[in-house]
């Protein structure tokens, strides 16, 4: 029995020893990205990985939590089913403070939402469309997606405006 017990102290040390070693060196600091960056988050974020921003690639946008939308669009016939993260766990991975996210497309274009949007509403940044992901041509890699079918008071023009496709980046203010 003596060297069970032994055993059972040395799995904790290690235990123990793994969690501090392992474990982010700073607060703030998120893990990099493996694969291609698809987004840039930055400005009013207190969790980095990539200097005073935070990037991220498929997989680890895909591990912040899988979210689906189902609804119809001003830019696509019938019924879409979409699936991307929610912004308000994207803001929560990040340590995002503000009041608005800076949305930006491939293209430069720059639409301001107000933050608020993602906690009254689920709003997604879907990656796949009827489970395919997006590519640039289909409005992709990334693109906001608000749950209109579900809150018929999130169709009319100022919230469309806010439907960003091509998004390479979120800067919060």
């Amino acid at each position: 029995m003596p060297s069970i017990a032994r055993l059972l102290n040395f799995v904790g040390s290690l235990s123990v020893a793994l969690f501090v070693f392992c474990a982010p060196a700073a607060a703030d600091s998120l893990a990099a990205p493996t694969g291609k960056v698809l987004l840039t988050v930055s400005g009013s974020v207190a969790n980095h990985n990539a200097g005073d921003k935070a990037e991220f690639d498929f997989e680890m946008l895909q591990a912040l939590g899988v979210s689906k939308i189902d609804t119809t669009t001003a830019w696509t016939k019938g019924k879409k089913m979409f699936e991307g993260v929610l912004l308000s766990s994207l803001i929560d991975a990040v340590g995002a403070t503000g009041s608005t996210a800076e949305v930006i497309a491939l293209n430069d274009y720059k639409v301001d939402i107000p933050v608020k949007d993602f906690a009254d509403y689920p709003v997604i940044l879907a990656y796949q469309m009827d489970g395919e992901r997006l590519k640039v041509r289909d409005k992709g890699p990334l693109w906001i997606v608000y749950p209109e079918d579900e809150n018929p008071e999130l169709k009319n023009k100022q919230t469309q405006a806010r439907w960003v496709w091509q998004v390479k980046a979120i800067h919060f203010k």
